[in-house]
């Protein structure tokens, strides 16, 4: 009786993205905007990001320490370690054009969220286009 074939063949993945390769992302440049850190009041702020190294300035506070952030699959994983801090941040950034927007991950114990948006949305707005209405001529 012959041995079961194995395959060593890699599973067939569907669509683009391959999750298992990642790239290191660069956020390195100067943001203006709004910071909310755990039950505080949103504040302006200002985040500036040099390679691997962060810092913050809101309000009366200074913060600097490191960043890492990794790109897999169009989702920015990001870590964030404050010196003197007991432990890293993690967060999700996005950036569109200028703008970035960092906010923690579901189940990250301390809330963190920078944006250059300045923190509210505006709604989009989705009406029906109606077309203008038809001219008739009028007769002479």
């Amino acid at each position: 009786m012959a041995a079961p074939e194995t395959s060593t063949a890699q599973p067939r993945r569907s669509g683009r993205c391959d999750p298992n390769q990642q790239e290191q992302t660069d956020l390195s440049g100067t943001y203006t905007g709004k910071v909310k850190h755990g039950d505080q009041p949103q504040m302006d702020g200002t985040l500036t990001i040099t390679g691997n190294s962060f810092t913050m300035n809101a309000g009366s506070e200074t913060h600097s320490g490191r960043i890492v952030a990794v790109t897999t699959c169009g989702y920015t994983a990001v870590t964030v370690m404050p010196e003197g801090a007991p432990h890293a941040h993690s967060l999700r950034a996005k950036r569109v054009g200028n703008g970035l927007t960092l906010m923690s991950v579901p189940g990250e114990p301390e809330k963190i969220m920078f944006t250059t948006g300045g923190g509210t949305r505006r709604p989009r707005r989705h009406g029906t286009h109606k077309p203008a209405p038809a001219v008739t001529p009028t007769p002479q």
